[in-house]
């Protein structure tokens, strides 16, 4: 699979997230479902596949040849990306997402293969089966951050300077590429370092622009490392490299954007 695929897949899930109306809670749960353990695993499937191992053969047997995973189409990951939402909503949602609404999303979105119902049921069962039908969501770094912010917001007032969506922001870029989404490896570390970013990015700003020395001079850092039990270096050595990344992406897609233009 190669980056566009995968990272076009990504984007597919999170504008359906948002199409679909879920909560934040289902998105991101949807998302480690699908970037952090079905794309691996049927990654690992296909390298193996091609060494022609006896895990290969296992594999194979299991679920390698689902006609909805060889070959490995576009279409088919935006099925599996919309399969991912729908079991996260059936995980956190009294009143879950119908296999109709889904599947009238697909219709409108999915361009290259139009899918039934019954592809819809049958993706479920391929996705579980690739996933051995382990699907926790107590793991997630969104639960983490939530936690971390309301505990925040209750203590002092920079906790109102911190802003979800824009932690969300952050999120959805760190999961577009396969370099960046190993961090969700670790979700809770993840979660502080997000928090830790704001910390870098208040820092700058009480230079440029006037910030309530109450809210500026607030220990954040010591504060994260309290809830979370994190190093305050490594902490905020991951938060730069969280800001270079988003830096470099968005600097990525103002100069598409200019290019189009021209």
């Amino acid at each position: 699979m190669n980056a566009e695929l995968r990272r076009s897949a990504v984007e597919f899930l999170i504008v359906s997230s948002l199409q679909l109306g879920v909560t934040p809670v289902v998105k991101y749960t949807a998302l480690s479902i699908f970037v952090e353990r079905f794309l691996p695993s049927i990654k690992n499937n296909n390298s193996t596949k091609l060494c022609g191992g006896v895990k290969s053969r296992s594999l194979r047997k299991k679920h390698g040849d689902n006609w909805l995973l060889q070959p490995l189409r576009q279409c088919n990951l935006q099925l599996f990306a919309l399969v991912s939402v729908w079991v996260s909503s059936k995980i956190h949602d009294t009143r879950p997402l119908s296999v109709q609404s889904l599947k009238s999303l697909g219709d409108v979105a999915i361009k290259e293969q139009h899918y039934t119902t019954r592809d819809f049921l049958e993706a479920e069962v391929v996705l579980l089966q690739v996933l051995d039908f382990e699907i926790g969501a107590s793991n997630v770094a969104y639960v983490f951050l939530e936690d971390f912010l309301i505990r925040l917001r209750k203590l002092a007032r920079v906790g109102d300077l911190v802003k979800l969506k824009a932690c969300m922001d952050i999120m959805d870029v760190l999961y577009e590429t396969e370099e960046t989404s190993v961090l969700y490896n670790s979700p809770d570390f993840l979660a502080a370092a997000i928090l830790a970013c704001f910390f870098l990015m208040l820092s700058v700003a009480s230079y440029v622009i006037s910030v309530p020395k109450q809210e500026h001079e607030f220990p954040l850092l010591s504060w994260v490392k309290f809830v979370s039990s994190f190093k305050e270096e490594d902490t905020l050595e991951l938060a730069r490299t969280i800001l270079q990344h988003v830096l470099k992406q968005t600097t990525q897609e103002t100069c598409q954007l200019w290019e189009g233009k021209g």
